[in-house]
């Protein structure tokens, strides 16, 4: 039986373009659940052998989608090329880092021109030539995809540990490069999906191991010189939706190994010259409490959001780990998102009035503060490399929506900041072209949304063209920082806008909270009234919109198509999370026990079950007239699978009332993140912004 129907040729076998999109079958499935029973037609198209994907009709349902895709945007093809080059011209090709010491080495990376990838570099100190590390380039040579994971040079910079995946499956193999004779050593270590942390004076690295879900539930030895088979596990999680990750403490004396989910964590700390010892137990795991640890001779400290919900930061003796002293208090104005120790002074990070910050700390007096200010009134700026436990020069990463990005020492003693670099921007940039605004919009329970908008001067007055982002999950907050493929929508005459909805943390950790589990939709009906509020201001007008998310925010794209879908002229969803409900019921998939603690158990709670249900953006695609749509997968992602936007977009073609364009591209040999490369993935973009600039009527 084929698995979809199309009047235009078979383009696996044939060069000729289709002349009609694909149809895929529907296929009898329902399930019950809660005394529920729902159809799904669209099963089929998850393949029953995964993670290996063979089924012949899944395969070549994605292959006509795919031929579709590319019949319907041939007419844009200049368009596409004209914006890559557009994009690629904004690039440095021979771009650097800028060099960090770190022990007896200056340590930085290099794109060559033409290179898809880096190449890693360090020279001493004390003077010499520079020594190549590792050139992405040549592992990367014959593959589709690639790219570095860990990257882990040992303390006597002798060795380099490192990890790559090759195909988009997350999946990463260790490696170790003698950096002496510039050979590989046996040392494989294949599964990894953690950091590379060298102990016990260099003989040994700390790893966590993928599980067959694609959990890391372990914290692994490998010894130099042995075999794989002989590592020992000092940690294990049983905890199926728990994470396990290690590093060093500051003085890298301690191995610090934490385990949690999106709500809960515990910390146990083990000598790092001694990593099989009896390990301490900082706290033991209480449901709701998140905290990290760092240490500092015999005191632990601790940031915490055990009695504030924007996080205190508290001290305790090693002896005793778990009586925690209150250093800086929780505050409802200022979220305390971080710290970092340094020999004589400590770093606090976090945001004020959704605004990032910098803020130096003495050890001896609490109330000694010094806050690092930046000249813009909007920007996103922090800590950025700081290997050494004794840096007497910090340095920082700074960027605005109108500012490149930037690389500044400051000075501790002087308090002076010294701009180190600034991305340069090839084919040109003039940054009094351009505005960038922050307002606020009020959602319909009264909330007040901020959104950072940023246009060109000289665009006409009046409603025009504007496109708009978010993500809105997960705590993570969208910064307004700057974007060089962006300039080829805003110099079109378009205004791109960000809006901080609720389900990040960008105005605090409450604000996270009001977007998740029972409060989900809240993140939904932010985004359709910023979008409404924009055009009351007269920024834009309805169906004058275009809209893009991935991952969780294309769950979010997908709702709000399916509730507003006049306000949109067209919307990009990029490996979007909208086969929720069907996930979330699937305890065998790699994310989905890790993940009930954001969006809720529908197996155990009827309530969660229907709420769920309520929003999944496929199970609400209804008989209606929906904006132009393209959406995209990878056949590798271990996050959202493949067959979430490709059941979507069947469902869709099968279901929608009107004739606008309905695209899925799936990339065959990639993951999460499309395509690996600065170029590759540039050129991804290129075709996103071919098919709004069209959609919109913005260019022909």
């Amino acid at each position: 039986m084929a698995a979809a129907q199309s009047s235009g040729a078979d383009t696996s076998v044939s060069e000729t373009a289709p002349t009609s999109p694909p149809v895929a079958e529907r296929r009898d499935y329902s399930f019950t659940t809660h005394g529920i029973t729902l159809s799904d037609p669209y099963h089929w198209l998850k393949d029953q052998s995964y993670p290996v994907v063979d089924d012949e009709d899944v395969l070549e349902y994605l292959k006509q989608e795919n031929a579709w895709f590319e019949a319907q945007m041939a007419p844009h093809q200049a368009l596409v090329d004209t914006l890559f080059e557009e994009m690629k011209g904004r690039i440095k090709e021979d771009d650097s880092t800028v060099p960090q010491k770190d022990g007896d080495w200056l340590y930085w990376s290099e794109f060559e021109e033409g290179k898809e990838y880096r190449l890693h570099y360090r020279k001493p100190v004390a003077g010499g030539e520079p020594q190549l590390l590792l050139d992405e380039n040549q592992l990367a040579e014959g593959k589709d995809y690639f790219r570095l994971g860990a990257f882990s040079v040992s303390k006597d910079g002798r060795y380099l540990a490192y990890s790559a995946d090759d195909n988009g499956s997350e999946r990463f193999t260790a490696r170790v490069k003698d950096l002496e004779t510039g050979e590989l050593l046996d040392d494989v270590i294949p599964e990894t999906l953690s950091g590379l942390t060298w102990l016990a004076g260099d003989t040994m690295i700390a790893y966590g191991k993928a599980n067959e879900n694609w959990r890391v539930d372990n914290v692994r030895l490998h010894t130099l010189g042995t075999d794989v088979s002989e590592d020992v596990e000092i940690f294990r999680e049983e905890d199926e939706g728990f994470r396990v990750g290690a590093g060093l403490s500051a003085q890298e004396d301690w191995l610090v190994i934490g385990t949690g989910d999106n709500e809960t964590s515990e910390v146990w700390l083990v000598p790092a010259d001694n990593p099989t010892a009896e390990q301490t137990l900082v706290k033991a795991r209480q449901k709701g409490v998140e905290y990290d640890v760092d240490v500092r001779d015999d005191t632990l400290f601790i940031h915490t959001n055990d009695d504030h919900i924007n996080f205190r930061l508290a001290t305790a003796p090693l002896a005793k780990p778990g009586e925690w002293t209150t250093l800086i208090e929780g505050s409802d104005d200022f979220y305390l998102t971080d710290f970092e120790l340094f020999k004589d002074f400590y770093v606090t990070e976090g945001r004020l009035a959704g605004l990032d910050q910098v803020q130096l700390r003495a050890y001896d007096d609490a109330g000694d503060v010094t806050p690092i200010a930046f000249p813009e009134a909007s920007f996103v700026a922090g800590l950025s490399n700081n290997p050494e436990y004794d840096m007497q020069k910090l340095r920082l990463s700074y960027q605005s929506m109108v500012t490149p990005g930037s690389v500044y020492d400051y000075d501790v003693k002087t308090g002076a900041l010294e701009l180190l670099k600034q991305q340069e921007i090839p084919s040109g940039y003039d940054a009094t072209q351009y505005k960038t605004e922050r307002l606020t919009i009020t959602a319909r329970d009264g909330t007040q949304v901020p959104v950072s908008i940023v246009m060109r001067k000289d665009r006409p007055a009046g409603a025009g063209p504007l496109h708009l982002y978010a993500y809105g999950a997960y705590g993570y907050a969208v910064p307004p920082g700057f974007s060089t493929s962006r300039l080829s929508l805003v110099d079109r005459g378009m205004a791109y806008a960000i809006a901080h909805i609720r389900g990040g943390d960008d105005l605090g950790r409450r604000w996270y909270l009001q977007g998740k589990l029972n409060e989900r939709t809240n993140t939904f009906e932010d985004f359709v009234d910023v979008a409404k509020g924009l055009i009351d201001a007269g920024y834009t007008s309805k169906g004058q919109i275009s809209a893009s998310g991935g991952s969780a925010g294309g769950e979010l794209m997908g709702v709000v198509v399916n509730t507003d879908p006049d306000l949109w002229g067209a919307v990009a969803a990029h490996v979007p999370f909208v086969d929720v409900l069907n996930t979330m019921l699937d305890k065998d998939l790699p994310l989905t026990p890790g993940e009930w603690p954001e969006w809720g158990n529908p197996i155990e709670s009827k309530q969660a079950f229907a709420y769920m249900l309520s929003y999944s953006p496929y199970d609400q695609v209804v008989a209606q007239d929906y904006p132009p749509l393209l959406v995209t997968a990878g056949l590798n992602d271990p996050r959202v699978t493949y067959w979430e936007p490709a059941k979507w977009v069947a469902k869709l073609r099968a279901t929608k009332t009107d004739n606008n364009t309905l695209l899925l591209k799936t990339n065959m040999g990639a993951g999460h993140g499309g395509k690996s490369g600065r170029f590759a993935s540039l050129y991804e973009t290129a075709e996103e912004f071919a098919f709004i600039l069209t959609q919109l009527g913005v260019v022909d």
